[in-house]
């Protein structure tokens, strides 16, 4: 009787598990890290004092205010991110506006790159984590932990435009795909488009020196890797907008801003015409850090003030199209690991350190997440 009872509960427990797994239609993740992309742009477009300053722009500041001016917000932040408020109405949820007292923040008290890209993915501020020089990360990851689990094996993911990203998703120990500035593909039999992403990303200008390469080099290597192999969960790591940013160049911010969008609109576009992908894939997009205000929107860290301000952007089959997240709320950036994970079944949780909870409501129906952003 006892070995019958053991059996029962070991085929319950088989159930749960399966049961987990097909809990969602999302069997395949993109998460998009935009480094040090401000909410202010994000939701309310340029600013004007900003666009039209001789001091943060090598453009003429009338084709400036042409290409991203508007007196209406909403026209305005659709100016400079036109897919991306068209892809939230219909398919997603924005969480970050101040404006509408939603807030997301990082809980590491750096509020600079390294510190914030590992609480991201690891689900845990790390004290210790403070500087960007920081070495290896010893703290387990969700991607690592995603590509343990059966049918992940492999096909997990990176890619970056810092070469710092390596350190922070520790590949030394894990052995995963990262690939970072100017490393090839490798392999026999890549395609065509493969090898000439590989090849043009050594053509590109070097602006920020060899650790860091232009996000449309990385972007022309990820999207070739993944029409040809398939992989479940990819991590695409861009940098230009914070790296534009710390130059002073306002324009080339928001070029970055606008092309990055344009981006992420060809590539859902692209994965909705591929079986592998369609109506199967969510997209998670955060930043690592946010901005100062005014003359400070060049710097961040822990002595500007608001550059721990963020935002979460996630679209695909499993999000209510509740669009941007009105009321009060906080959510922080160490929820998203867990988040990433539940999409495709799984419970991230670590045995050296703890993991924030998961933000439910990205996988409610529309009247019990609206329910809970504005009962806060």
């Amino acid at each position: 009787m006892k070995m019958k009872s053991l059996l029962l509960l070991a085929s319950l427990l088989m159930c749960t598990a399966t049961d987990a797994q097909q809990k969602y239609h999302t069997q395949n993740i993109i998460y998009i890290s935009i480094d040090g992309y401000r909410w202010k742009e994000l939701f309310r477009g340029a600013e004007h004092a900003l666009l039209v300053s001789k001091k943060y722009n090598s453009t003429d500041t009338t084709d400036n205010l042409k290409h991203y001016w508007s007196d209406d917000i909403k026209e305005r932040r659709k100016l400079l991110m036109p897919f991306t408020w068209d892809v939230i109405e219909k398919h997603g949820q924005l969480y970050g506006n101040r404006d509408l007292d939603n807030n997301v923040n990082v809980r590491n008290k750096a509020w600079i790159s390294y510190p914030g890209r590992a609480e991201s993915l690891t689900g845990y501020a790390d004290p210790a984590i403070t500087t960007n020089s920081y070495p290896d990360n010893p703290n387990d990851n969700v991607l690592e932990f995603l590509n343990n689990q059966k049918g992940f094996k492999g096909k997990v993911v990176t890619f970056a435009s810092w070469d710092v990203v390596g350190r922070i998703v520790n590949r030394n120990r894990n052995g995963m795909l990262v690939n970072i500035p100017f490393e090839n593909l490798q392999g026999n039999n890549l395609s065509e488009a493969e090898k000439l992403a590989n090849e043009t990303q050594h053509y590109a200008p070097k602006i920020w020196g060899d650790d860091e390469r232009l996000d449309a080099n990385t972007y022309a290597i990820a999207r070739s890797y993944i029409f040809a192999h398939h992989p479940r969960v990819v991590y695409l790591d861009l940098a230009d907008t914070d790296d534009y940013g710390h130059d002073g160049k306002y324009d080339a911010y928001l070029q970055a801003i606008h092309n990055i969008d344009k981006m992420i609109g060809h590539l859902w576009q692209g994965l909705q015409q591929d079986d592998f992908y369609k109506n199967k894939t969510t997209f998670i997009i955060v930043p690592d850090h946010g901005r100062g205000d005014d003359h400070q929107w060049t710097s961040h860290g822990s002595s500007i003030p608001h550059a721990n301000d963020t935002w979460l952007l996630v679209f695909g089959p499993d999000t209510p199209p509740l669009g941007e997240m009105k009321g009060p709320q906080q959510l922080y950036q160490d929820q998203f690991a867990k988040t990433l994970a539940a999409f495709l079944g799984f419970n991230f949780t670590s045995k050296q350190h703890p993991v924030g909870q998961e933000v439910t409501t990205v996988f409610m129906n529309p009247q019990q997440a609206q329910s809970t952003a504005t009962s806060k």
